[in-house]
């Protein structure tokens, strides 16, 4: 069965292409714990407060042009790179990889807050930060 409800009025957002629609969906829906909002044949918008990530199918065009290795190979150049509090950075690794991404060995900290950076099942870089969520 396909959620088709109206997403919230968030104040923030962002279109994330991919590959394989359902697997990036489901692996962001279940590392985040995001609520699954919208679910069509060309995308998939996902809500957690404020904030929409839209996963849009690749168009089939631009698609048959690319490779998903196995395992993905990070996109390590982007222009930019997404980053989401959890409450515990061990047991996002669990759930990273059980969803086919990784979470890269060495972390840090930034302001304090322990961060790692990885990447999804189609190599798309994102970091996670340990915390509350507060700034």
């Amino acid at each position: 069965s396909q959620v088709r409800r109206m997403p919230d009025s968030s104040h923030a957002g962002v279109v994330l292409y991919a590959l394989d629609l359902e697997r990036v969906a489901a692996f962001y829906e279940c590392v985040l714990g995001m609520e699954r909002r919208v679910s069509v044949a060309e995308h998939v918008t996902l809500f957690s407060g404020d904030f929409q990530l839209i996963i849009h199918a690749i168009p089939a065009p631009i698609a048959a042009t690319i490779v998903i290795q196995s395992p993905p190979e990070p996109r390590e150049e982007t222009v930019f790179r997404l980053f989401f509090t959890v409450p515990s950075l061990s047991q996002a690794a669990l759930t990273v990889a059980a969803q086919g991404g990784e979470l890269f060995p060495h972390g840090g900290k930034d302001h304090g807050v322990r961060v790692r950076d990885g990447c999804d099942p189609e190599g798309n870089i994102f970091q996670l930060r340990e915390g509350t969520g507060r700034g």
